[in-house]
């Protein structure tokens, strides 16, 4: 277990972006964050700009109070279905405020337990241009008032630098999500700093490969190697790595299928020999710093 905001949760989440693959099927998607409940899962990754909302209103139906399940949403980004890319950035103070409370009404809650500011600062994905270059402090200010107010109850960064996460420490940050995998590991400084204020770190892409040019962890022949010395997949593996690697470390990995789910859920058992530690210690990390927009 490790805390988020004083509430223990178990070290391997749920993601809930693949849950747009299941817009169709809308009872098979709830059916599925059911099972992560039933197997333990009590801290679910979620968006607004998911499936167009369709994420947030399966985990509302989904979820019950019984349940305790922390639920991380965040701003940062909105939906742009006719654009080139299905996302535009949405940094200005009152885009902030606009998506917390659409996550409020598509979750239909009255707080949000933590609300991740997505920076876009580092790592693969959208860059800010233009109105959208906005100043952390003032971000900051409007997610602290927010706070101030009770809609939300912890803020959290993604896709940030380690001198933002040390301008932002004052805010109280309780956890950092950025791209990091056994093969992209240029934020170890980053996971330090996190390590050392008892932040949770919180890897999105943890087995890379989302963009063209990612280095995908499955793919790397010394991963395969222990996975099948193991008897278990590339996949898990490298998902074992991360919760080996630091304690800090908490996992969202994300699928539409269940037997993947279950695949997930079952890396927490996957122990390492020292000849598996020094095989993907001897990894060699790559660029994942892939920007566009």
């Amino acid at each position: 277990m490790e805390t988020i905001e004083g509430r223990p949760v178990a070290r391997i989440g749920y993601g809930a972006l693949q849950l747009e693959r299941l817009t169709d099927r809308r009872d098979e998607a709830v059916a599925l964050v059911r099972r992560a409940i039933e197997l333990g899962v009590n801290h679910v990754d979620t968006a607004e700009f998911y499936g167009f909302g369709f994420a947030n209103a399966v985990i509302r139906e989904a979820l019950r109070p019984e349940d305790d399940v922390l639920v991380v949403t965040k701003v940062g980004a909105e939906p742009d279905p006719d654009g080139p890319l299905p996302l535009r950035t949405a940094q200005r103070p009152e885009q902030l405020r606009a998506a917390v409370e659409a996550n409020l009404r598509s979750l239909g809650v009255d707080r949000l337990d933590v609300v991740n500011l997505r920076r876009l600062d580092s790592g693969p994905g959208l860059r800010p241009e233009g109105d959208q270059l906005v100043d952390l402090d003032d971000q900051l200010a409007v997610l602290t008032a927010l706070r101030d107010e009770g809609k939300i109850g912890a803020i959290g960064l993604s896709s940030v630098t380690a001198d933002g996460l040390r301008r932002a420490l004052p805010a109280g940050i309780v956890c950092v999500q950025n791209v990091y995998s056994l093969v992209s590991r240029e934020d170890e400084d980053l996971l330090r700093l996190c390590t050392a204020e008892d932040i949770a770190w919180v890897p999105f892409f943890p087995l890379g490969g989302a963009y063209p040019g990612l280095p995908k962890v499955t793919e790397d022949p010394a991963v395969r190697a222990v996975a099948e010395s193991l008897g278990v997949t590339p996949a898990q593996v490298g998902l074992a790595w991360l919760l080996h690697h630091a304690a800090n470390i908490l996992l969202i990995p994300g699928t539409a299928d269940r037997a993947h789910l279950e695949a997930n859920l079952a890396v927490g058992g996957i122990a390492f020999d020292d000849a598996a530690r020094a095989t993907l210690a001897a990894v060699e990390s790559r660029s994942s710093d892939v920007a566009f927009g």
